[in-house]
Parts: structure tokens; C-alpha cells; sequence
């Protein structure tokens, strides 16, 4: 009897390689159901919302914004941050999941990897219109230049610019460069315009061994590449932060705080759009409950380095003996923003320890309800630290309150808009699932 292969359960069902390639193909090839249509005209109306709050921005400046004196950084930092990490996930799927060689990502790279274009493009919005002078966003780029004006590059901000485009060009080459035989297979099954893109963007892939082989040596090496980045990019986010002497930043476990929240907010954010992905188009088959656990499991797992941080904040502020950075905890916990802070304590504590027992992983409902709580909670959790620290200064007489404006919620509201439409769109256009990698481990699981 042959010996059963450990990764049985990734696809199940009784398929054929054409039965197989004919069900990851019906999001392009059939019409979409209903909720996509809602999806698409909502984000369609969000992103239009979105570019007026960017023009009314760049019309009336940044007083339009709810920002004051101390509080220099709101929404946009907070949200900023926020999606930064929400892209996480992409990278981490396709990178150290590929190089740990580990079968259950065939399933979830296509879709994170688009999460993380869409997120890390959301987050770029924020710094640019944050500029004040948009205009001269090429100020923070090393151009060559006569006048020798160069970017003061002690200054995390200008380490910013070189770490999203970094994050960005790497999430590109990853999400382009596993299209590429799928692509090739919607040329030969497309006509029309969707046949000369296809036959454009596939780059004259034939699928012959040459091609494999020059593929696979490719992923494996953009992998390497990439895997540094996974925990670099957001450890150099939290540079904004840590260099800083506000109380409540000057932090050196910030970078392992940052990396550990963004990894657990791109999963949360992950299972949010695989859920109902995996049930409007009937993918129960290639997205299993197998699949769902493991991503759950390293929700919890990331989560839980969030949680150990958050309570070694509480002890470093006491155990420091500095009147300001123990002010500022207190302030934190018993303050006008409080509520904030403990709604962040108990989802991303609390609520998290749900995830230990198997019976919550496999609860469908659950998991996706608290996916979107985990989202929530890690909003809040950049709010904490972007704008309750910076609004309980060292000095009373610099105390002041943050009230967003409806530009600053539209801004953000707009972006979502983007991220979901962007989304829909290229589902539309693309497979959600990487037909080719599900075929080779269809044959794989078949030898066995």
C-alpha cells in the first residue's frame, strides 16, 4: 500500500487536472456572483470619495486635516502603519513559506500577494499627502543633482521611502512573476482583448522544461531576497517612532513589536478576504478547513508576541522609574482615550486566546468575526501609539486632545474603497489561485 502523502488533505474532493484547472479558472472565465458586484460598486464609490478628500487636502492644506499642536501625526501616520502591516502576510506567504517548502500556500499566496500590492499601494498615499508640498515628494529620493541636494538619511523618514519602494518592487515581482504560466494558460483559452493582454503580460511562456526550470531558480531566489524584507520594512517603520524621546516610543523593542504586529494583522486581514472568497465561488475544495487552521495558527502565534510586548511595555514603564514614561502608561489606561486602549487589550489579548482551541479555529464565523475584530483591534493599536502619546507630552501645558475631521475619515474610508476595488478588479482579471502551483501539487498528491 502506498504510503498516504502528510499534505492529503490540501485538495479534496475528486478531481481530474482538467476539472481542477476548469474550477480555478471560473472567476475569469464565468460571471461573477452577486457579492463581487457589491464589492466592486462599493470600493468603486469609496475610491471616488477617497481622490475628492485628497483634492480638498491639497486645496485647503493640512488644516483640513484634525491635526494640532502636539498631535502633528493622526490618521495619516496611524493609518499608514496600519496598512504597511496589513501587507505582510503577501510577503511572508510567498517568501519564507517557499523557502520552508510547506504545500498549504499553493492555495493563499495569489490572494495575499495582491492584498499586499493593493495595501502597501494604500499606504504610500499617506506620507506623500502628508508632505505638506506633495509636489516635491522626489525631495526624499537620492536623484542625481547639481545643486547636491541629498536626503538627510539620518532621518527615519527618509528610510521610509527606501522601504516601501523596496516592499513594493519585491511584492510586484512576486505576484507577476508566479502569473506568468497562468497566464500563458488564459492566452490559449481567451479571445479578444483579454487574449492580446494575456499574450502580452505572458511574455511568450511556453511551459517548456527550460522555462520550469529558469522559474523555479527565479522564485527561489526573489524568496531569498524577500524574506529579509518581511521583518526589515516594518522594523524600519518603527524607527519613526523609536527614535523618537516622546514618552511611550523611545522603545528598542519596538522593531520586533512592529514585525510581530504586522505579520498579525496581514493574516487577520488575509482570512477576512479568504473566507468569503473561498465561499461565493465554491473553493471549499482547494481552500480547506487545513488551510484556514494553519492561518490561524500563525495568527495566534504573532499575536501572541503583540500580546508578551504589551505587557512588557506596562513593566518597562514602571520598572524604568521615568515620571513621564509611567505618566504616560497611566494616562493610556485611565485617560479620555481609555476606551481605546482597553478595546485594544481585549481583542488583541484577550479574544486572541480563543485561537488555542481547535473547536474556535474551525468555527467559520468565528474565525472571520475575529479577523475583523483582530483588524480593529490593530487600528487601535496604532492609535495608541500615534496619537495618545504624542497628545500626553513631558509637559502639561502641551496636553491636547485629537479630533479627526470627515476629511481624515474619508481619507481612510477612500483607501479601503481602493484596497477592496483594486481587489475585485484583478480577480476579475487574474486567478485567485495559482492554477499552476495547485496542478503540480495535484499530480504530487496523486503519486501518493
Amino acid at each position: 500500500m502506498a504510503e498516504r502523502h502528510p499534505d492529503h488533505d490540501l485538495i479534496q474532493g475528486e478531481w481530474t487536472e482538467k476539472t481542477l484547472v476548469e474550477k480555478l479558472l471560473e472567476p475569469v472565465e464565468k460571471p461573477p456572483p452577486r457579492p463581487w458586484k457589491v464589492v466592486l460598486a462599493v470600493g468603486f464609490a469609496l475610491t471616488l470619495a477617497w481622490l475628492y478628500a485628497i483634492f480638498v487636502t491639497f486645496v485647503k492644506g493640512l488644516g483640513a486635516w484634525g491635526i494640532n499642536q502636539p498631535v502633528l501625526w493622526g490618521f495619516d501616520i496611524v493609518h499608514f502603519v496600519w496598512w504597511i502591516g496589513i501587507g505582510h502576510a503577501g510577503t511572508l506567504i510567498s517568501a519564507i513559506l517557499v523557502l520552508m517548502r510547506q504545500n498549504w500556500r499553493d492555495s493563499l499566496n495569489r490572494v495575499t500577494e495582491a492584498m499586499t500590492l493593493f495595501a502597501v499601494l494604500a499606504a504610500a498615499t499617506y506620507p506623500l499627502i502628508h508632505m505638506g508640498r506633495p509636489q516635491h515628494f522626489y525631495w526624499v529620493m537620492p536623484y542625481p543633482t547639481h545643486m547636491a541636494l541629498w536626503p538627510q538619511y539620518k532621518s527615519p523618514l527618509s528610510w521610509d521611502v527606501l522601504a516601501i519602494m523596496t516592499y513594493l518592487t519585491i511584492s510586484t515581482l512576486f505576484l507577476y512573476l508566479g502569473l506568468i504560466p497562468d497566464l500563458a494558460l488564459l492566452r490559449e483559452r481567451s479571445t479578444g482583448w483579454r487574449r492580446k493582454l494575456y499574450g502580452w503580460l505572458s511574455l511568450g511562456w511556453t511551459g517548456n522544461a527550460v522555462h520550469w526550470q529558469r522559474y523555479r531558480a527565479v522564485y527561489v531566489l526573489l524568496a531569498g531576497l524577500a524574506t529579509p524584507v518581511v521583518i526589515s520594512v516594518h522594523s524600519v517603520v518603527s524607527m519613526d517612532f523609536a527614535y523618537g524621546l516622546v514618552p511611550g516610543w523611545h522603545l528598542t523593542v519596538f522593531p520586533p513589536f512592529f514585525a510581530a504586529g504586522a505579520i498579525y494583522s496581514g493574516f487577520a486581514m488575509a482570512l477576512t478576504l479568504i473566507i468569503p472568497l473561498r465561499r461565493w465561488y465554491r473553493l471549499e475544495g482547494v481552500i480547506t478547513e487545513r488551510h484556514l487552521d494553519w492561518m490561524a495558527k500563525v495568527t495566534l502565534a504573532s499575536g501572541l508576541g503583540v500580546a508578551y510586548i504589551y505587557l512588557l511595555e506596562i513593566f518597562i514603564a514602571w520598572y524604568a522609574g521615568e515620571p513621564a514614561e509611567w505618566a504616560q502608561q497611566l494616562w493610556r489606561m485611565t485617560g479620555p482615550y481609555a476606551p481605546y486602549y482597553w478595546a485594544m487589550m481585549l481583542i488583541n489579548v484577550v479574544l486572541l486566546q480563543t485561537l488555542w482551541f481547535p473547536r474556535f479555529r474551525k468555527n467559520l464565523a468565528w474565525l472571520f468575526v475575529f479577523s475583523l475584530l483582530a483588524n480593529v483591534g490593530m487600528w487601535l493599536e496604532r492609535f495608541v501609539i500615534v496619537v495618545i502619546s504624542l497628545s500626553h507630552d513631558f509637559l502639561p501645558g502641551n496636553f491636547h486632545l485629537y479630533h479627526p475631521t470627515w476629511v481624515d475619515w474619508t481619507l481612510f474610508l477612500g483607501t479601503i474603497g481602493f484596497f477592496l476595488f483594486g481587489l475585485a478588479v484583478f480577480i476579475r482579471l487574474f486567478p485567485p489561485i495559482a492554477v499552476a502551483e495547485m496542478v503540480h501539487l495535484f499530480h504530487k498528491l496523486r503519486r501518493h
